[in-house]
């Protein structure tokens, strides 16, 4: 009695580890949920947010985007590195492409970083697992009197792992959304124009084999009256298509 007990002990042991084992090779990486390579292509509908009418209002400008992976490179760390241009055009594609913008993609063992503006984002951490955390903007200097203090501090966090999500090419299955930012201040005050409000949101959302398939950022300070602040901007990207 005494050898099968041990013996069933040493089984489920044994099938423990099995299955935390076969669990971590099969869990999705980084790579797997952003797998970049020269020559890949993401198209999005981009919508603009910038200031209008000296600053009174906030208004909406639409374009097609494209976001082409020019080549790959190792930068001075050693680290596999891409760099990725950006191309704009009319809704309507009437238009030629336009060149706007250079981004770099850097991949180490446990981190995907992302210069967008010369500003580093650490973007994705392995493994991807819901509710994990990390400082998405640790790179940044956001320490007063810098005015991208509105960066600091941020916890970047995984939510709705392996869920569908909706964007202008359809619903994509197994997408793993990083939530970076979701905050109106005062606290709990509702918007009046006579008060001082800011906003700070800020999310993507990656699809498992493909990449980035959603972005969403808007920050804004309303001063009191109807100016918004210099400065104030947002952007949103919903793809379209890829190849």
């Amino acid at each position: 009695m005494k050898y099968q007990l041990h013996f069933f002990l040493l089984f489920f042991i044994a099938l423990a580890i099995g299955c935390s084992k076969t669990e971590t090779i099969s869990g999705v990486t980084i790579s797997d949920i952003y797998p970049l390579k020269p020559g890949k292509v993401f198209y999005y509908r981009l919508d603009s947010t910038v200031l209008a009418n000296f600053n009174q209002n906030l208004v909406v400008h639409s374009y097609n985007a494209k976001d082409s992976v020019d080549n790959e490179f190792v930068d001075n760390e050693g680290r596999k590195s891409f760099i990725i241009f950006r191309y704009l055009r009319d809704t309507l594609n009437t238009k030629s492409w336009t060149y706007t913008a250079t981004y770099v993609a850097t991949f180490d063992a446990n981190r995907i970083e992302y210069v967008d503006n010369n500003l580093r984002f650490v973007v994705l951490t392995n493994l991807p697992k819901e509710n994990n955390t990390w400082k998405g903007t640790q790179y940044i200097n956001s320490i007063l009197p810098s005015p991208l203090a509105y960066f600091n501090n941020w916890d970047f966090q995984y939510q709705n792992i392996g869920q569908p999500f909706n964007v202008r090419k359809g619903i994509i299955q197994d997408t793993y959304t990083v939530s970076q930012q979701d905050e109106t201040l005062p606290t709990g005050t509702p918007f009046n124009i006579n008060n001082y409000h800011e906003r700070s949101l800020s999310k993507e959302v990656y699809a498992n084999g493909i990449g980035l398939i959603y972005k969403e950022f808007l920050r804004w300070v309303k001063q009191p009256g109807i100016y918004y602040q210099e400065g104030s901007y947002g952007i949103k990207l919903s793809l379209i298509d890829y190849k």
